[in-house]
């Protein structure tokens, strides 16, 4: 690949991993950011005890730092929960479920009243309450239980007062419609070895355990379960704990539901308990004492669709393990493939729950992208186990801590870092960064932190930073959005401002904001000392450039930091003219970079597309896959793909990146028939190449489309012949493109071919469509 010039760099595979991802990162935390910043927001008062207020209900975690807390009265220490789905195999429905919740509270302060959360539940039986607990056989009164639904609490209005101090226990018993929807406890249907089938699970973030059980449905409230479910002999039953007993109960006429009682749990926040009622099967295996198991359909076990899940979960596991040294503090790991589940994933505690394409991968998928997926998801929800379950968030406007941390350590897991908090492990050192988390996660196991306290155990080491960490890190967690610097480097300022679409500015629009900047740079292939912009425009005569062209400057080195940079015309000029002399004198990740922060200025209005297409003249002499994949998607988006093929901009297109794929396209035509093996674990290689070829041949060159009628062709003569996957969708497609319609019918034939799997039938319906005569696309 040729000789690396002098300054710092990162590997290649990981390089193109984490560029590949990082800009989604950072859209993602920008999100959070904008929705939970702590320092913006001002929670809402308790409401009143006697009469509480109304309070609109809370939409998903997006509105979770508007809802109104409960007051601070009693504190919930362990819940014994029995919840009965009445739902048997076949039953047509409507659908219910029951249950009884006795609560053991700590009375904080005298009060008549207790109030928790209950939303779109029924009373089943009278509400009572022991207690004080030190007082044998004592009892408070219940004169009124009410339901304020628009508020989403229960009020047990009671005769005589719970006093400071003591102990009692609320007795409630609850009613509910179990619907085929996505939140709360759930009903969902599907079908298994042909059988139409149905399971119950649950989903509680951010406040829907409110919908399944009275409870104080606040992350900072946690407490301990014991949990019972009562359900259909055909059905298992799982939760958060190991079954621990199961028995059998008879019901009003008679018949026959099996009891499974589970572990008392570990204290944690009621956004975490889970169930899950189903018919499925399991593989497993255990890692350092941890029984790993992972649920699915019996189809897809039978099939071995959550093998590879379950061949990198425990080492995910023993990973976070060494690197955090905390150990995962439950016995066991219940993962679950859901289908129709809402999320990617919902890391409850020991219980895991999954969308399906998620967790599955087909046996027959050596060379799919789908693997870094599930590689992914599987890494995000095991952090949450550490970030999110173990230490949780005071409240919803700190989730960050939860979703950013968990983030980190997803890419970590899978060979990645991420925005904010990889900007942050960059400026302290990794080796500094895990040593607070673990100094953090060890305080504030079991309970609850904000984010002061995680700026708190950072600041523990000595680290010379221009700032307190939270001075800094405040800059970034509380105000919107993120900045591009501007650089003059004929005077050496560097400016900052809130990077937004000048295309789309109203003349009203403020953008004030001012972040505390960490700049890693180099300066002729030498890296320098990391500096600071804290302020809005500094100057920095070290970055001042001379008269000669092979002066220059690059900010942001290997992503580092999470901003944009916007170079003025002179060094602009000079790195172009570098890439064309001499790319690997920029390491690749800083090569992405710089050719992604171009395109996305020139999308916003602040440079122009000319200025962009300059960066990309040296592109003949780019080998890296997935700087390529990032100028394409730019260049020719996949949703404007039929429509630029139309457009008057097509030939020029055409002509400007053919020519400069061509050395690219002939080492990787050549690469894969004989060596395609060497990508099975370069998930992300796979996808960028996958897109390279396609793009190349609609880009209409020759080779890539005499290639996909050869090995069609070959296809066509030997059935059995099997077309590498990576290029499998864009050999079917243009082999049926260039060809006629004995190609067509024998996509079609093979479309019907009993033995297809449901990923080669998809191609192949594209395949079909794909054909160019009107009357073949309309049989």
């Amino acid at each position: 690949m040729g000789p690396r010039g002098r300054g710092l760099y990162v590997g290649r595979r990981a390089a193109a991993a984490g560029a590949a991802l990082l800009l989604a990162l950072l859209l993602a935390l920008l999100v959070l950011a904008a929705l939970y910043g702590r320092c913006r927001r001002e929670e809402a008062p308790p409401p009143s005890l006697r009469a509480p207020g109304p309070a609109a209900p809370p939409p998903p975690a997006a509105a979770a730092g508007s809802v109104r807390r409960l007051p601070r009265h009693l504190l919930p220490l362990h819940y014994d929960l029995e919840l009965w789905p009445r739902v048997r195999p076949g039953q047509a429905g409507p659908f219910a479920f029951s249950g009884q919740v006795n609560i053991t509270v700590r009375c904080l302060r005298d009060t008549g009243a207790a109030v928790l959360h209950s939303s779109g539940l029924r009373s089943h039986g009278a509400a009572a309450v022991r207690g004080p607990l030190s007082e044998p056989g004592a009892a408070v009164e219940v004169a009124e239980l009410r339901h304020d639904q628009e508020g989403e609490v229960a009020v047990l209005e009671l005769r005589g007062r719970l006093r400071a101090g003591h102990l009692y226990v609320l007795q409630l018993g609850f009613q509910g419609r179990l619907e085929e929807g996505l939140d709360g406890l759930f009903l969902s249907r599907y079908t298994d070895q042909g059988q139409s089938s149905m399971l119950i699970a649950s989903q509680m973030e951010p406040t829907y355990a409110r919908r399944v059980y009275p409870c104080f449905d606040e992350p900072a409230m946690k407490a301990t379960f014991n949990i019972r479910i009562i359900h259909n002999p055909s059905y298992v039953a799982l939760s958060n704990m190991p079954a621990i007993d199961v028995s059998e109960v008879k019901d009003e006429n008679g018949s026959l539901w099996t009891v499974t009682t589970f572990n008392t749990s570990l204290k944690m926040s009621t956004y975490l308990t889970a169930f899950v009622i189903c018919d499925f099967n399991y593989v497993t295996r255990t890692e350092r004492g941890n029984e790993i198991r992972i649920w699915a359909r019996k189809e897809a076990i039978k099939n071995g669709y959550v093998d590879y899940a379950l061949n990198i979960t425990g080492s995910i596991f023993a990973f976070l393990e060494d690197i955090l040294n905390v150990s995962y503090p439950l016995p066991k790991t219940d993962l679950v493939a859901v289908p129709g589940f809402g999320a990617g994933g919902m890391e409850n505690w020991g219980l895991i729950i999954f969308q399906e394409a998620a967790l599955m991968n087909l046996p027959s998928e050596e060379f799919t992208i789908r693997k870094a997926m599930i590689a992914s998801v599987v890494s995000h929800e095991l952090g949450h186990q550490w970030f999110g379950n173990l230490v949780t968030m005071n409240w919803w406007n700190d989730l960050w801590l939860n979703e950013g941390l968990a983030s980190y350590f997803e890419y970590l897991g899978a060979t990645f870092g991420a925005s904010i908090t990889w900007m942050l492990s960059g400026f302290l050192t990794e080796k500094l960064f895990l040593k607070a988390l673990t100094s953090y996660l060890k305080e504030f196991s079991f309970s609850n932190a904000n984010q002061d306290d995680l700026w708190t155990h950072i600041q523990m080491d000595e680290v010379q930073l221009p700032a307190p960490i939270k001075q800094i890190m405040d800059s970034w967690t509380c105000q919107n959005g993120f900045p591009v610097l501007t650089l003059n480097l004929t005077t050496g300022t560097v400016r900052q401002e809130q990077f937004f679409n000048k295309n789309n500015r109203k003349s009203t629009d403020s953008y004030n904001n001012t972040w505390i900047i960490p700049i890693s740079w180099m300066r002729n292939g030498s890296s320098q000392p990391l500096t600071w912009l804290d302020k809005s425009s500094k100057m920095f005569p070290e970055m001042q450039v001379s008269e000669s062209e092979y002066d220059w400057i690059l900010l942001n080195v290997n992503l580092s930091g999470y901003y944009r940079v916007n170079y003025d015309q002179i060094n602009l000029k000079r790195l172009a003219r570098l890439l064309e002399n001499d790319p690997k004198a920029i390491p690749a990740v800083s090569r992405f970079q710089l050719i992604d922060d171009v395109f996305a200025l020139t999308d916003f209005g602040y440079v122009p597309i000319e200025t962009a297409l300059e960066l990309t003249k040296y592109l003949a002499r780019e080998d890296e896959l997935f700087i390529w994949n990032m100028v394409l998607l730019n260049l020719i988006p996949d949703n404007l793909e039929s429509t630029l093929k139309n457009h008057e901009v097509y030939p020029l297109l055409k002509k400007y990146l053919l020519k400069r794929m061509l050395p690219i396209y002939h080492y990787y035509a050549g690469f894969i028939p004989q060596n395609v093996d060497a990508l099975e674990d370069d998930y992300f290689a796979q996808a960028y190449l996958e897109k390279f070829m396609a793009t190349a041949c609609w880009l209409g060159l020759q080779d890539c489309l005499d290639l996909s009628s050869e090995l069609f062709a070959k296809w066509r003569e030997n059935p059995e012949y099997k077309i590498p996957l990576l290029i499998r969708r864009t050999v079917y497609c243009y082999g049926v493109a260039v060809g006629s319609d004995k190609e067509w019918n024998f996509a079609w034939e093979m479309y019907n071919h009993t033995d297809s799997d449901e990923e080669d039938e998809d191609i192949l319906l594209y395949a079909m469509s794909c054909a160019k005569e009107s009357w073949l696309l309309h049989r």
